[in-house]
């Protein structure tokens, strides 16, 4: 039996086309997810989220594996919520201080999943290796809804201009931003190139 593969099941969400923004409807989904703030660059904290992250996410799967072959799944790809103190700053400010950053990392996960399986998870990840970040992780729903979103290619911190093509396309297609900047990490910056690394950005909307 195939493992669940929730990418190849929402595949509109994850595959956006790189030259034009589209509109979707992303429905309701469980996470795995942490919070912090901070460069991602350079904060050590943003690096054990991570950590903690993906080592829980494939202890979850190799053990619901192990107890129920049924319930196997492939682990989605890291996902994060980016925010600042002011609702709308501008994007050079926020590009400028970076320190400033607020986030909340996630992991895809099925929906059935409970919130004491993720907690037996987390133990035992614990158990084989330092996960300072392990008990910060969180089992939590998001339901962004109506949303555009773009593909971007190149590097994390060249961004700015699709963000941009994206906010505009919003604009004019009569719709307003809300809620907090989506990005899909499709890459592997340790594997990857940066000018080919794919990442998918999205904004949830709402008529203005």
């Amino acid at each position: 039996m195939s493992p669940f593969d929730l990418v190849r099941q929402l595949k509109p969400l994850y595959s956006p086309s790189a030259k034009h923004p589209s509109i979707v409807e992303a429905p309701e989904l469980a996470f795995l997810m942490i919070d912090g703030r901070g460069d991602p660059a350079s904060s050590e904290r943003y690096q054990e989220a991570l950590l903690a992250l993906r080592g829980i996410a494939y202890t979850l799967k190799f053990t619901l594996k192990k107890a129920q072959p049924e319930r196997d799944f492939k682990v989605a790809p890291l996902e994060g919520l980016w925010w600042a103190d002011a609702e709308q700053p501008n994007l050079d400010e926020l590009q400028a201080d970076r320190g400033a950053w607020n986030w909340t990392m996630m992991i895809a996960v099925p929906d059935a999943v409970t919130a004491a399986e993720v907690a037996a998870a987390a133990e035992a990840a614990a158990r084989r290796r330092p996960l300072p970040a392990a008990g910060l992780i969180r089992l939590e729903r998001l339901r962004e809804g109506l949303a555009a979103q773009i593909m971007h290619v190149g590097p994390y911190a060249d961004e700015a201009p699709t963000i941009e093509r994206l906010h505009a396309f919003v604009s004019a297609q009569g719709y307003e931003l809300h809620g907090r900047h989506h990005e899909i990490y499709l890459g592997d910056p340790r594997r990857t190139a940066p000018e080919r690394l794919k990442t998918v950005l999205r904004r949830p909307i709402r008529e203005a």
